[in-house]
């Protein structure tokens, strides 16, 4: 067993979540929109960056599998699970799996809103 991932995953996790804050927060800070946009930006170049590495990582240039999970699984899995969400997807379209990416889209979106929504609603008992 590689128990020196842990150590690459858990780095780039630390660095994922900080740059997801500082990203974000510095996108936010210079908006004048109501709408999110430091998190769409953050869950677009997720998504981006999570495309490239998974190419590149498993194409004729090889990233160990310990830079792969520091970037991979740490780093962008940190910074936004979207990319993970939109790689799968896609995965899935390309694998002719069309109604399953669609379920996975659309189940996604109406669960997280519906986890969110029943959240705030546990919190809001909690805190009486």
């Amino acid at each position: 067993m590689n128990y020196s991932i842990y150590t690459f995953i858990a780095l780039g996790g630390a660095l994922g979540a900080l740059g997801r804050y500082l990203l974000s927060t510095f996108i936010h800070s210079r908006s004048n929109l109501i709408f999110p946009l430091g998190t769409l930006s953050v869950n677009v170049l997720g998504s981006f960056l999570l495309g490239l590495i998974y190419v590149l990582g498993t194409s004729k240039l090889i990233i160990s599998p310990n830079i792969r999970a520091f970037l991979g699984i740490g780093l962008l899995g940190a910074f936004t699970t979207f990319s993970t969400f939109s790689l799968e997807t896609l995965n899935m379209i390309k694998d002719g799996e069309i109604r399953l990416a669609l379920l996975n889209a659309v189940g996604s979106l109406i669960l997280g809103l519906l986890a969110v929504w029943l959240g705030t609603i546990a919190g809001q008992l909690l805190s009486r």
